[in-house]
C-alpha cells in the first residue's frame, strides 16, 4: 500500500503528514528563519511587476512570503488568513496590479508551494490526500454556505494538482491522532482551536471503536465557532495597542476637541488589512487628522506603519505578547523599528477581561455539543485540546472548570490534526484494497 498524505490547511499555519501501512506517521519540515519548522504558513505575498506592466508579478508562499515581503522595498502586496473567505460569495476575484484574479486561483498557489514545499521535504504529494476543514467555516451561516466553502477548497486543490481529495473534519482528526497511542477505549471530547475557527467533536476512540462500521459511526456530536486565535489577536490590538497609536486620544475641530474616528483602527485588528488604508484619501485624511491631534506622534507612528508596510511585524510584537501571557502573569508588549517606539504592559486578568466574549463563546460551544450529544461532563473520559490557543490559561480553564483537570491532555497542537488526517488516510486507503481483494 503507497503512503497516505494528511494535509492540514489552515488559516495561519499548514501542515503535511505521511503515515505508512504500519501507521506510523511523519510531517513535513519546512525551512524556517534559521531552523527547520513543522508548519507553513499560510500567507502569500506577491511583488509588483517590473519594468512593464506585461511582465508577470513574482509570487511566494510560506516562509519565501515573508522574507519576501521583510526585504521588499515597497508596493507588493501580502494575503494572510485567506482560508477565512472560503465561505464568502462576495469575494470573488481579488484584484493584484490591475489584473484580476479568481480567488480560487490565489488559494491554489498557496496550496501548489505547500506540495512542492512537502515534497522537498521528503513528503512526495500526488494528486490523492485527505484534507481537514472545519465544523463551521469561518462567516458560515449555514450549511450551504460550509458547502460552498468546501467547493471552492476542492477546486483549488484540483488547480494544485490534488483532485483525489477526501474531507474530514479537523477534530475529527485531531482524535485520530490521539487515539494512535491508545489501548483503551475512551470517550473523547476534541477541541481544536485554529486561527479563524475553533471547532469540537464528541467521539468514541479505542480498539473497539476501530470497528465501527464507518467514522461516522463513532461521532456523538460536532459544533464549530468562527472565532479563534486571530479574534484574541484582534482585541490584544483594539485595547492594548491602538491607543499607543491614537485610537481614543483627541484632535481639535474648530472650538473644541473630539475623540479621533475609529475607521483606521479596526483595519489595524486585522494586520493583513493594513495595506486597504494606503489610499490617498485614507492617507490625507490621516495626516489632516495629525495636525489637528493633540498627541501628534501617535498619529504620526500609525501613518509611518502604514506607509512602511509594518503590519505583520507588528502583530508579529503582539503575538509574542499573548504568548507570554500564557506563561506569565504579566507581559510587556514592545514594539521598536526605525522611526517607532512604542511599548505598554498587560495583564493576564486585563487580556482575559477583552477576551471574556470569546471565551463566553467558547464555553457555549462546549455546553451545545454535551446537549446536542446528551452527554453528561462525568461520562467523558477524556478532553483532547489542539491548537495554539489551547495554551491560553484562560481556555484551559473553562475544560477544567467543566470537567476534572487529570482529564484533559494535549500534545503536538501544531501537527495532530495533520497526523490525524495521514491516519484517516492510511484506513481509507485499506479499506478501499480489502474491498477490491
Amino acid at each position: 500500500m503507497e503512503s497516505a498524505i494528511g494535509i492540514d490547511f489552515g488559516t495561519t499555519n499548514s501542515a503535511v503528514a505521511m503515515a505508512d501501512k504500519l501507521g506510523h506517521v511523519i510531517t513535513a519540515r519546512f525551512a524556517g528563519s534559521g531552523e527547520e519548522v513543522e508548519t507553513f504558513r499560510s500567507i502569500l505575498y506577491f511583488a509588483p511587476p517590473v519594468r512593464t506592466p506585461r511582465r508577470p508579478m513574482a509570487a511566494y508562499a510560506g516562509p519565501e512570503a515573508i522574507h519576501q515581503h521583510l526585504h521588499a522595498d515597497s508596493g507588493g502586496r501580502l494575503i494572510q488568513s485567506i482560508k477565512s473567505y472560503l465561505a464568502s460569495s462576495t469575494l470573488r476575484y481579488t484584484n493584484l496590479f490591475g489584473r484580476n484574479y479568481r480567488f480560487e486561483e490565489l488559494v491554489a498557489y498557496l496550496l501548489r508551494s505547500l506540495k512542492e514545499s512537502a515534497t522537498r521535504a521528503g513528503i512526495p504529494l500526488g494528486n490523492k490526500a485527505v484534507v481537514g476543514r472545519p465544523v463551521r467555516f469561518v462567516g458560515s451561516k449555514s450549511k450551504a454556505d460550509d458547502d460552498y466553502a468546501v467547493g471552492r477548497l476542492r477546486e483549488a486543490l484540483a488547480l494544485a494538482g490534488i483532485s483525489d481529495v477526501h474531507f474530514e473534519l479537523e477534530p475529527v482528526a485531531a482524535a485520530y491522532s490521539y487515539e494512535a497511542r491508545l489501548n483503551r477505549d475512551e470517550l473523547l471530547l476534541v477541541a481544536d482551536f485554529g486561527g479563524g475557527t475553533t471547532d469540537f467533536s464528541l467521539i468514541r476512540v479505542g480498539p473497539q471503536a476501530r470497528k465501527l462500521k464507518s467514522a461516522q459511526d463513532r461521532i456523538l456530536a460536532n459544533g464549530g465557532l468562527g472565532i479563534a486565535g486571530d479574534a484574541f489577536d484582534a482585541k490584544l490590538v483594539r485595547h492594548l495597542v491602538a491607543p499607543l497609536l491614537g485610537r481614543g486620544s483627541l484632535y481639535r475641530q474648530m472650538h473644541k476637541t473630539a475623540i479621533m474616528p475609529n475607521w483606521p483602527y479596526s483595519k489595524l485588528e486585522h494586520w493583513h488589512h493594513l495595506s486597504f488604508l494606503k489610499s490617498k484619501e485614507n492617507m490625507d485624511a490621516l495626516r489632516s487628522l495629525r495636525v489637528q491631534a493633540v498627541e501628534p506622534e501617535k498619529i504620526e507612528n500609525l501613518i509611518l506603519l502604514i506607509t512602511e508596510d509594518l503590519g505583520f511585524q507588528l502583530h508579529s510584537a503582539v503575538q509574542r505578547t499573548k504568548f507570554e501571557l500564557s506563561q506569565r502573569q504579566e507581559s510587556l508588549f514592545s514594539f521598536r523599528v526605525p522611526g517607532i517606539e512604542i511599548s505598554g504592559t498587560v495583564t493576564r486578568p486585563q487580556f482575559e477581561d477583552w477576551i471574556s466574549e470569546e471565551l463566553h463563546a467558547i464555553q457555549q460551544g462546549i455546553e451545545d455539543v454535551l446537549q446536542q450529544s446528551g452527554v453528561k461532563p462525568a461520562e467523558v473520559d477524556r478532553v483532547f485540546l489542539t491548537g495554539g490557543s489551547s495554551f491560553v490559561p484562560a481556555v484551559r480553564s473553562l475544560f477544567e472548570q467543566r470537567f476534572e483537570k487529570t482529564r484533559i491532555a494535549g500534545g503536538a497542537e501544531f501537527t495532530s490534526v495533520a497526523e490525524g488526517l495521514a491516519l484517516r488516510a492510511r484506513d481509507l486507503r485499506r479499506k478501499n484494497s480489502e474491498s477490491r481483494s
